[in-house]
């Protein structure tokens, strides 16, 4: 070794940072190429008795400098936290795998028992995740804590690799009694994409631990989001959710939400650049008013949520006392949007709250919006044909379509059933004479909605509120249809109602929602029916200020209905002004 080499060396280890049971090469900028050039780093390994923490990253090893290492750790039992990212900068992908696994069987072989492992920026590959492979299913890491993974294009074959590593772990630790409880998991920038992503989600579930989970920019779309969401809900510890800059839309924005609902511990959750969009940001507002105690951060920035959705998310977030920030950042309010959701915020006293609106994208085109989400919704149907847009959830009594309308009455009954024909009939071609016939039965129509079918739900309600006359026999047997149905679908949870009636104001043609679902041409009549609606107790004040939200920015879609959105607007306005 050349002695101005040398020098350098003595140099920079002059600056190693010793203590509390850690030794530390951080950002000395190391080019550790052969033993030779880590022989004094060697030395100081070897001489530290009790040695927890081995820090070297910002400096680049090769293969036999970390053979010379490796060499040094195998009497280290104590080790626990291996801080070794951005360690082999500059050095052959081939390289790093070999490197790899002399380290860890070094590990190994010490008995160490590891609770930090981070090789974050290291660009390895999948041939690097085979490198640390046999470490991870060793009992050297049945005791990780923390894995930190962040951007080593790790790609869609290291994240099977990495979940099998994990699923194994666990199997064989939990055979030991000690089952692996990881808390915290970054992979970051690592183009996971949808396999990947489904494969680690089924090691989450296994494990049950999870307290924070970073997997940012993954290339990962509602499919992969759908099964990690399933996954979170399996964590209940769970305090910090970044899954920024992967594809939610609505089908996956809607699983998180769901999760979301068991998952009360969370504090942190960032959803930006995740394509939310404005009924993804309603699901997930209701889940915040309703299950989400302790939550401080909520980043849903460059989501294409329009004005009226960013209000209902700011009316959530400012209900919740341990709220610190919301990102609303780089949606579509338009400058009139961003001033209204100020004022919400300033108006709460929770000004300070909102992050900066600098990056707005302005209110939507409408047509480029409808073709967007038209092409996304073509992309999604072709990656996966069995996702549903529908807000099912666990033990939900209403999954199926009751069936007691084809029930034969037993001999004797008084009444007969109505058959089920006549309830398909006046459906699929609904008509005032129609749900007069149906008599006192009209008010299970009830049975043909569920809260777990938002759109089928909204369609029946239109389709009866059509029917809305003056004739006293005709309006009572809407309205009293009407509040059989509402009243079941606005019983479920906050977040299966808030689907159903974002799912409503879409085909009301008050929200551009997602897919191709048709718009019903409105006319007074539903209007009316929903007036009444407001006015009754099943209707909530939160039910309400989210029809007021979009109804009072949607002035001219109700133009066609004249006098019937002004009515409906005054008691939307009456019940949010009413004190219960």
């Amino acid at each position: 070794m050349a002695s101005d080499d040398i020098a350098q060396l003595a140099d920079a280890l002059s600056k190693t940072h010793v203590g509390d049971g850690e030794l530390s090469y951080k950002g000395l900028g190391l080019k550790l190429d052969n033993a030779a050039s880590v022989e004094e780093l060697v030395r100081e390994i070897e001489q530290y008795q009790g040695l927890r923490a081995l820090r070297l990253e910002g400096n680049t090893v090769g293969v036999d400098a970390a053979r010379a290492i490796a060499k040094a750790l195998e009497s280290k039992d104590l080790l626990q936290r291996c801080y070794w990212s951005d360690m082999f900068t500059g050095r052959l992908r081939s390289e790093i795998p070999t490197a790899l696994r002399s380290l860890g069987s070094a590990l190994m072989s010490a008995g160490a028992r590891l609770t930090e492992l981070d090789l974050s920026d290291n660009a390895f590959g999948p041939d690097g995740v085979k490198g640390i492979e046999q470490l991870l299913k060793s009992p050297s890491c049945h005791t990780l804590r923390e894995l930190k993974l962040n951007n080593c294009g790790m790609g869609i074959g290291g994240g099977k690799i990495l979940a099998e590593a994990l699923i194994e772990c666990h199997r064989q630790s939990s055979a030991h009694g000690a089952p692996l409880k990881l808390r915290v998991f970054i992979a970051g920038r690592n183009r996971l994409e949808n396999e990947g992503a489904r494969a680690l989600a089924k090691a989450f579930q296994l494990m049950g631990s999870l307290e924070e989970v970073h997997m940012p920019q993954n290339g990962i779309n509602y499919a992969g989001v759908m099964a990690l969401a399933s996954a979170m809900r399996h964590n209940p510890e769970l305090r910090v959710l970044n899954f920024n800059d992967n594809t939610f839309t609505k089908k996956g924005t809607l699983a998180m939400a769901q999760a979301l609902r068991h998952l009360r511990n969370v504090q942190v959750i960032n959803f930006g650049d995740c394509l939310v969009r404005s009924e993804g940001a309603i699901a997930l507002a209701a889940v915040v008013r309703e299950g989400l105690p302790i939550l401080k951060e909520l980043n849903l920035s460059f989501g294409e949520i329009t004005e009226a959705a960013a209000l209902v998310v700011a009316q959530a977030v400012t209900a919740n006392p341990h709220m610190e920030k919301v990102d609303l950042n780089g949606n579509c309010l338009g400058e009139e949007g961003c001033e209204a959701l100020r004022e919400v915020m300033e108006n709460m006293d929770k000004g300070d709250m909102l992050a900066s609106l600098s990056d707005d994208e302005g209110e939507p085109d409408e047509e480029d919006d409808d073709d967007d989400h038209e092409d996304d919704e073509e992309e999604e149907e072709d990656d996966d044909d069995d996702a549903s847009d529908d807000c099912n959830e666990d033990n939900e009594e209403d999954s199926d379509i009751v069936k007691e309308n084809g029930i034969t009455s037993k001999e004797g009954s008084p009444e007969k059933p109505q058959s089920p024909v006549e309830i398909v009939s006046f459906l699929s071609c609904p008509s005032a004479e129609k749900l007069l016939q149906l008599g006192e039965m009209r008010t299970n129509l009830q049975q043909q909605v569920a809260a777990s079918d938002p759109h089928k739900g909204a369609d029946v309600l239109l389709k009866i509120a059509s029917l809305y006359s003056e004739e006293p026999e005709t309006k009572t047997a809407v309205l009293e249809t009407i509040d059989a149905v509402l009243k079941k679908l606005l019983s479920a949870s906050a977040l299966q109602s808030h689907c159903f009636l974002s799912t409503l104001l879409v085909m009301m043609g008050l929200l551009k929602g997602e897919g191709k679902m048709k718009k019903v041409p409105l006319v007074p009549g539903q209007l009316l029916c929903l007036e009444h609606a407001v006015q009754q107790d099943y209707f909530s004040q939160q039910h309400a200020s989210l029809l007021h939200t979009f109804i009072s920015k949607n002035n001219e879609a109700l133009k066609s209905c004249g006098s019937a959105g002004e009515r409906l607007r005054d008691a939307l306005e009456k019940k949010c002004h009413d004190q219960h």
